[in-house]
């Protein structure tokens, strides 16, 4: 595994949690810099302006990792978020848990579990994965050589992600990039030669975790 490889969330998501009437609502963001989170959790507090408290935490792969209790005793609600997803090994996410109070005092160990529970159901929701450099490149074969390339493709863990059908085909190809050398080698022993691997940019794609 390339170790630039990361562990984050697939998409934004919410979920829902309710613990003795107080509603706690988890959103779930993936973000790119500290501005991109500070920038999510000013919109949750606009969206939720009214709720008693908007408790925030987010991981960024530069070292930063922030949260905050919004008011709620010191330790139960943002550090468990936080700790949350550093558990799962998540980063490049921020999550803003809104809580509305429900007129039952849930004591410390009860915050605690609430804030964590919402939390990693909004990770559930989203999905977690995992971001690799990937090669970003094509390879021109003819037809009969088409139906052993895509496979070869799969079979190291990449996609073909547009394919062109004219005299030939031409197949555009993501594949992770501790993968090429291996790829190319097998490419080259398929078609005796006559095949390239055509690199043209270099991207981080996510893949689902399995």
């Amino acid at each position: 595994m390339d170790d630039r490889s990361y562990l984050t969330i697939r998409t934004g998501a919410e979920a829902e949690y309710v613990d003795r009437r107080s509603r706690f609502i988890a959103a779930i963001e993936p973000v790119a810099d500290e501005e991109a989170a500070l920038a999510f959790i000013a919109a949750r507090k606009k969206k939720y302006w009214d709720a008693r408290h908007n408790v925030h935490a987010y991981v960024l792969r530069n070292g930063i990792s922030r949260f905050s209790d919004d008011g709620e005793p010191q330790g139960t609600a943002g550090l468990p978020m936080l700790e949350t997803l550093q558990k799962r090994g998540l980063t490049d996410c921020v999550v803003v848990v809104t809580r509305y109070f429900g007129g039952i005092l849930l004591g410390t160990g009860g915050l605690v579990r609430a804030y964590s529970q919402s939390t990693s159901l909004a990770i559930d929701a989203a999905g977690v994965g995992e971001c690799r450099p990937c090669a970003v490149g094509e390879i021109a074969c003819d037809y009969a050589q088409y139906g052993r390339v895509a496979p070869l493709v799969s079979e190291f863990g990449g996609r073909v992600t547009d394919t062109a059908f004219a005299e030939g085909v031409t197949l555009q190809v993501l594949l992770p990039l501790d993968r090429v050398g291996g790829f190319v080698h097998e490419l080259t022993e398929l078609s005796a030669g006559t095949l390239k691997f055509q690199q043209n940019d270099e991207i981080f794609e996510f893949f689902e975790k399995k």
